[in-house]
């Protein structure tokens, strides 16, 4: 039985990425709303021979391409959904959807994956085993891989391994990012409800002024970090978003926080929310408010798999021949619910270069004019073929 060559197979099958990446550029689709997003992808896979099971978790596709004979099963995951951000680009394929835009290369993501169940579908008799292509909602509010978990993406067949990878902007095209154990961190996003005494701007002394107790609560936790949190620990409390008042003369009733906090460890997010009550509760009865902070479920650090991570790499040693690189470790403070299918599944997630700052294609995730240097899709696309071979290929 001749070896599947990946590079070439990966060449022919870029186009056909590219057409799909655009398509769903310019039709981007919010968390859970990824319908137009999902019956595409549900027709693909059903045109390739797999056994798919639409709406898992609400919104997601699975998608079963069984092999010529018994072996392992591999997750593949790739995240569908986009973002509430107004696309400034202005390419043939910019977003047609006023406030939404794939800032954060999902769409990238599901072409290659797509790519790569087309490549196995050619191949299915070289597969000893079988390869559960896993299309989420919801990535960017945390909630999808929930929700398909909650639907049973992780049962009938449950999985050996899980496999992801992510195109990275702050890598330029050709590099490699796969580390062991901790690579992305946990996250959860809070909010904060400050109740005080509204009234007239000119007369601040009978008021409790919520706009006033909400700077104060900003400025207190910038402590947290510097101060209570070790400092060999990796910690962000980060508040994005202040909202107080309709008029420049009325003092407010009440002021809103909201933001996000990420760390490694589960201590540290306790240490974090402990100290947050604290300020939160004092300092708002210092300057007689009333306040209440909810934080949300959040995500679970992204942990990559020893034995999984080293597979990986070797899988894809012709690639970094080839581009004349090595992999080496990426750790980030940015937070992916993959996580969550990695918690009892060994698994391996990793970060592709895409970015190209001679084309101008190098503005960070979610910004605005996020783009990508479309040749990621093919070796995004070859990266994860000969890591999933390397599991149900004999040849692999």
């Amino acid at each position: 039985m001749t070896m599947i060559d990946f590079k070439q197979a990966t060449e022919n099958l870029y186009d056909e990425m590219v057409t799909v990446r655009r398509d769903l550029h310019q039709h981007p689709e919010l968390a859970f709303e990824e319908f137009r997003t999902a019956a595409i992808v549900a027709e693909q896979l059903t045109q390739l021979g797999l056994e798919v099971q639409r709406g898992v978790g609400r919104t997601g596709v699975v998608g079963i391409l069984e092999g010529a004979q018994e072996g392992r099963t591999v997750l593949v995951r790739a995240d569908m959904d986009a973002l509430p951000i107004h696309e400034l680009n202005e390419v043939e394929y910019a977003s047609t959807v006023a406030g939404k835009m794939h800032a954060c290369g999902h769409d990238a993501h599901t072409a290659i994956a797509l790519g790569v169940a087309k490549l196995f579908s050619q191949h299915r008799d070289q597969v000893h085993g079988r390869i559960k292509f896993v299309f989420q909602p919801a990535e960017e509010i945390a909630a999808g891989a929930k929700a398909m978990i909650d639907d049973g993406v992780l049962t009938a067949p449950r999985p050996d391994v899980t496999l992801g990878l992510h195109v990275w902007n702050s890598l330029p095209i050709g590099q490699f990012r796969l580390g062991s154990g901790a690579v992305m961190a946990g996250s959860k996003s809070f909010r904060i409800d400050i109740i005080g005494r509204g009234g007239h701007g000119a007369s601040p002394h009978e008021t409790a002024d919520p706009v006033v107790a909400a700077t104060h609560i900003v400025s207190a936790f910038q402590t947290i970090v510097s101060r209570n949190v070790d400092p060999i620990e990796p910690a962000v409390v980060s508040v994005t978003q202040i909202h107080a008042g309709d008029a420049h003369n009325v003092i407010p009733q009440t002021a809103m926080l909201s933001g996000t906090t990420r760390a490694f460890k589960q201590e540290v997010h306790r240490l974090i929310e402990e100290r947050m009550h604290a300020i939160v509760n004092h300092v708002a009865s210092a300057l007689a408010c009333t306040a209440t902070l909810v934080f949300s479920e959040g995500t679970l650090p992204v942990s990559n798999d020893p034995a999984v991570t080293q597979q990986v790499i070797g899988a894809v040693a012709p690639l970094t021949e080839r581009f004349q690189t090595s992999v080496t470790s990426e750790i980030t403070m940015g937070a992916e619910d993959v996580g969550l299918l990695m918690t009892d599944v060994p698994g391996a997630f990793w970060f592709i270069g895409s970015a190209n700052s001679e084309r101008g294609l190098d503005y960070g995730h979610h910004h605005p004019r996020f783009d990508i240097d479309e040749t990621v899709l093919q070796i995004g696309a070859e990266v994860l073929a000969r890591s999933v071979a390397s599991y149900v290929c004999v040849n692999g």
